[in-house]
């Protein structure tokens, strides 16, 4: 009888007393800033066809729909190119952020704006992966992701447990405390209720945490606080790990009533489409073979049907898992969906290994030492001291 109960209390203290997967959250962290990050940049030229003053999809028409379903876009809230500009310039400058790590907290409440304003603004602009980053945007939010591979991770390294004067953090919090005020005065968070109750829930939370750093005298309000942000992060995980699931088992049985799926066929026909055809020579190439044609459909849902019971056996999972990112690979190249395909294969990340992460990382931090030694110092190498990094307390505004 006590065995039940010993593992059951085992298990409670693993999820609240840590944050787990933090190198699953940060390959998923960077792998979802960069997205956006690097459309954002390449769409630059194009942004006010697709999102700003100039494009088909009217300043009207995006209000109409935005009071029909009551979804959240800043891109809204004023009219003009600067107020554009700016949303704009702040969606590129918080996906950076997110990458780099920096205030990774506030960094991904700004990431997740930025993301919402824009896709909400222009519904029709997309190709599938823009669905994965909506929610991914959302879902970083709850998640401790800046605990390793991160200028945060840094500066909680370089503090050394000891307390540290943090001017940036709740001058930071100050800034984006009154823009907040200023738009729920003036009405502008009236439609959505979602976004901007997180938004407000999340800049009361960073409040508490600094004050109960800098007056909680026996520690047990920062414990507190610190269990409920281990729940958080590791319930979104979970629900991270069951969007994945769900994505591909739903694509899966999809195409199984699918024709061409059921015949074999169905990958000939992208090849054949002029909008998805960057490389024709290589199109035809892989069509040529009727053989190969139909290894690649039935492969296709044979492992997105597959894919979430593979998580039962490790080996089996990170077989599939690298097939996976090969096939996303393949269709960045082959069909010219460079950032469906980053979006994905973001979305897979959270399956990765630790192990593979670690040395992942450590080959990382040796190549950047190799490059920066002329800076004095070998970098550290995360994979040695994540771990560390995960126990210690963070100081300042919350990571």
């Amino acid at each position: 009888m006590n065995h039940p109960v010993s593992s059951l209390a085992r298990g409670i203290a693993h999820v609240t007393g840590s944050a787990l997967g933090p190198y699953q959250t940060a390959v998923v962290r960077i792998g979802f800033g960069a997205t956006w990050l690097l459309f954002l940049l390449r769409e630059f030229p194009h942004r006010h066809e697709l999102y700003g003053p100039d494009g088909p999809w009217s300043r009207e028409l995006a209000g109409q729909l935005v009071a029909d379903n009551g979804s959240f876009t800043a891109l809204l809230w004023l009219d003009g190119r600067v107020w554009f500009e700016t949303v704009y310039a702040v969606a590129v400058l918080s996906a950076a952020l997110l990458v780099l790590g920096w205030r990774t907290r506030t960094a991904s409440m700004l990431f997740m704006v930025g993301v919402l304003s824009l896709q909400n603004r222009s519904v029709f602009v997309g190709d599938g992966g823009d669905n994965v980053l909506h929610l991914m945007s959302v879902y970083l939010v709850f998640t401790r992701c800046g605990q390793v591979w991160s200028l945060d991770a840094r500066r909680a390294r370089r503090a050394r447990g000891g307390r540290v004067r943090d001017r940036a953090g709740p001058a930071l919090w100050g800034v984006l405390g009154l823009v907040l005020i200023a738009a729920a005065v003036t009405g502008r968070l009236d439609g959505d209720r979602f976004v901007p109750a997180l938004l407000t829930g999340v800049w009361l939370a960073q409040a508490l945490w600094w004050l109960a750093g800098r007056r909680a005298r026996g520690g047990e309000t920062r414990a507190l606080l610190d269990v409920v942000a281990n729940i958080a992060h590791n319930g979104a995980l979970l629900v991270i790990m069951a969007e994945a699931c769900l994505i591909y088992a739903t694509a899966g049985w999809y195409k199984v009533q699918g024709a061409r799926w059921q015949d074999g066929t169905a990958v000939y026909y992208p090849l054949h489409l002029d909008h998805f055809s960057p490389w024709p020579g290589l199109a035809g190439l892989l069509s040529a073979s009727g053989t190969l044609v139909m290894l690649l459909t039935y492969g296709t849902v044979i492992a997105q049907v597959a894919f979430p019971f593979t998580l039962f056996d490790r080996r089996v999972k990170n077989v599939l898992l690298a097939v996976m990112i090969a096939e996303h690979a393949a269709i960045a190249v082959v069909l010219g969906l460079p950032f469906f395909s980053l979006a994905m294969i973001a979305a897979d990340a959270v399956f990765l290994p630790t192990p593979f992460l670690r040395r992942l990382g450590g080959r990382a931090a040796r190549a950047r030492g190799r490059l920066g030694r002329g800076g004095g110092g070998r970098a550290p190498v995360p994979g040695q001291r994540g771990r560390e990094d995960a126990r210690r307390p963070h100081v300042g505004f919350r990571t």
